[in-house]
């Protein structure tokens, strides 16, 4: 049981995404080149700079139960959420213990937040200005925190090997899921529900992306804003949401029958230590992360056939991590496949790293790669193969894909998957 170097499989996967309220509708959005961008209609965006973002598809009301919902931050529904359709889809029927599959001291939980409760702090301030210390929530410190997410989930379904909660800006929810894989590579747990979510769409933020240049302001075209690679490509595009996964050593999705979408290889990781918010204009450190990735597990380049991009619309971004890529695999880029979902979600933030692995994983088992859309003039920097507007089938055999993830203060995490 505490033998390393275990085999790691992906067995169940949940999202809730600005495509849909679930990993099927989402999957099929983006497969679809389906724009989840629309124009925030509420009262506070009037005046705002920046009026569109990637709104939920199912507001959580819907699915959670109201008295549930009031003691949880958006993040944290978002999560529980994911969570609860990826441990079903894994086969799990009851929280662990409960469900005698699963002993509640081998799961673990690791669900990520780039800013954690953002909008319950900004909105009980709001009701301690307003109307009183008598009026502020009982619940706001709980709410608030950047585990409260991770927290939930782990008792919700019983988690008692581990619950943790990376922050790393936008590479979180990657790094989520990287921390996961170790954890069972390392005999500390058979499970881990791993993933990233994000609820930031809030006055605040928004004005703050928008005032350091980051955010698209092309209020008059939500769907068409979110741009990748394009060359007048203006900034990324806020969204909202989760996307989590069930990791499980293989040894244990065996022995329980469980079906099996993928093989988790591993993750590479690096930092830049070159800037708070702007990449290393190289790529010289997501480079290094891809040749960790490559050094540390059995991964040849030439097995992958497909890049979830980071690729968030910026002008530097998308840039660098194709340089990097060229860096660290030569050639053998020439036939990878790349595409940037966030062209339909918008930036998930620290959600980002989860639903996109859903999406690689869901590549995978189908051997369907989705397309970057709103590539009206491919950037001649970008040398690579770039899927645009129509999703591309990915060959037969044995194959594997990379999501990276890459955020504010250098953080760079690149996940490995592979078919099975």
């Amino acid at each position: 049981m505490n033998s390393t170097n275990r085999t790691v499989v992906v067995t169940g996967i949940g999202a809730t995404t600005p495509l849909g309220g679930d990993a099927a509708s989402t999957w099929e959005g983006l497969l679809a080149g389906r724009s989840g961008v629309s124009t925030l209609e509420q009262e506070w965006a009037a005046e705002l700079p920046v009026r569109i973002a990637g709104q939920i598809a199912v507001e959580p009301g819907e699915v959670i139960p109201r008295p549930q919902a009031r003691k949880l931050d958006r993040s944290a529904q978002f999560a529980l959420i994911a969570a609860k359709e990826a441990w079903a889809d894994a086969g799990f029927t009851a929280k662990a213990g409960e469900d005698t599959s699963v002993d509640p001291h081998r799961l673990g939980a690791v669900i990520a937040s780039g800013i954690g409760g953002v909008t319950t702090l900004l909105d009980q301030y709001d009701v301690l200005k307003e109307k009183g210390v008598r009026r502020v929530s009982p619940h706001t410190v709980p709410m608030l925190m950047p585990n409260s997410p991770a927290a939930n989930v782990g008792i919700e379904l019983g988690a008692q090997s581990g619950v943790h909660t990376p922050v790393s800006a936008c590479a979180s929810g990657a790094e989520a899921i990287g921390y996961a894989i170790e954890m069972i590579r390392t005999g500390r747990a058979d499970v881990v529900v791993a993933g990233g979510t994000e609820a930031a769409i809030h006055p605040l933020p928004i004005v703050a992306f928008g005032n350091m240049m980051a955010m698209s302001k092309n209020n008059d075209d939500p769907q068409g804003a979110s741009r990748p690679y394009d060359a007048d490509r203006n900034g990324f595009v806020l969204g909202e949401g989760a996307g989590v996964i069930v990791l499980e050593s293989e040894e244990h999705a065996k022995a329980r029958g469980a079906k099996i979408y993928a093989e988790a290889v591993g993750q590479g990781i690096s930092a830049d230590a070159h800037h708070i918010t702007q990449p290393e204009p190289s790529g010289n450190g997501i480079a290094a992360a891809l040749q960790n990735l490559i050094d540390t597990t059995d991964l040849k380049p030439s097995e992958i056939v497909h890049v979830n991009a980071h690729a968030t619309s910026t002008p530097q971004g998308d840039v660098a991590e194709i340089k990097a890529l060229r860096k660290a695999f030569g050639d053998d880029v020439d036939h990878m496949a790349i595409a940037s979902t966030k062209s339909m979600t918008g930036h998930l933030l620290g959600g980002a790293g989860g639903v996109e692995t859903v999406a690689t994983v869901l590549a995978l088992k189908h051997r369907m790669a989705p397309p970057t859309i709103n590539i009206a003039n491919l950037d001649p920097e970008v040398d690579a193969d770039v899927i645009r507007d129509e999703a591309r089938p990915l060959p037969e055999g044995r194959i594997a894909a990379l999501n990276d993830s890459f955020g504010f203060g250098g953080h760079n995490v690149v996940l490995a998957f592979r078919t099975v």
